[in-house]
């Protein structure tokens, strides 16, 4: 039996995101892959320097709220958008 998820590792377990069709205490051999970059995911939009100098940064709460309440619409409605188009 061969299968292929994606899991998230949190709190020091594998937690797949999806329905695995095994037994309760089943063993399996685990092999780990990274998982390719999605389009939603900025972490190889940027070189390890500047993450590194991000850290650094010095924006306040204010700065942050006036830049945020300048986009159109709702987290909410995104959420809500998202989730109907799946």
């Amino acid at each position: 039996m061969a299968m292929t998820f994606e899991a998230v590792y949190e709190n020091g377990v594998l937690r797949p995101l999806e329905s695995l069709a095994l037994a309760d205490l089943q063993r399996v051999l685990v092999t780990i892959a990274g998982a390719p970059a999605t389009a939603d995911d900025v972490a190889g939009h940027f070189e390890p320097e500047e993450w590194e100098a991000a850290k650094h940064d010095d924006i306040s709460l204010q700065e942050v709220r006036r830049a945020l309440s300048s986009i159109p619409g709702s987290l909410v409605d995104a959420v809500i958008a998202s989730r109907e188009e799946r």
